[in-house]
């Protein structure tokens, strides 16, 4: 085998592997986080999740969220949800909003999202809790 047969063949395992890690990584290695539990009942409630790679720990910037959803289901009142829009963040990696909340109790925050570079939608759900 001559050198430039070995470095090629070097190469393509190296490239293999590479790819090999990129699909072993998914959607299970994310997880959102609430900055605080605890959160003002009534309108303009602020409230904010993380989003965090759990094998590195770090946060996660530019995620894109859809599908979010506020409701009363930790408190057997699914039916019971609230409007809600995103507000400019403080930092990369969390996602800040703004409801209205018409109850004192647990609220469910559940999102899906799109993150850079990962093929499957991140789903996550994060409960809070309104207090007068």
């Amino acid at each position: 085998m001559t050198f430039q047969t070995a470095l090629r063949a070097g190469l393509i395992g190296l490239a293999l592997s590479t790819g090999a890690a990129s699909v072993l990584a998914g959607a299970a290695d994310y997880e959102f986080q609430p900055l605080n539990v605890d959160v003002k009942n009534g309108a303009g409630s602020e409230f904010a999740v993380r989003l965090v790679h759990k094998p590195t720990g770090k946060p996660v910037p530019g995620a894109v969220l859809f599908r979010t959803r506020l409701d009363m289901a930790p408190d057997n009142m699914a039916d019971m949800m609230a409007k809600h829009e995103a507000m400019p963040a403080s930092e990369p990696g969390v996602y800040a909003f703004k409801a209205d909340l018409t109850m004192a109790g647990g609220w469910a925050f559940r999102i899906m999202a799109k993150v850079p570079g990962e093929a499957e939608t991140v789903e996550g759900v994060v409960v809070f809790r309104a207090k007068d």
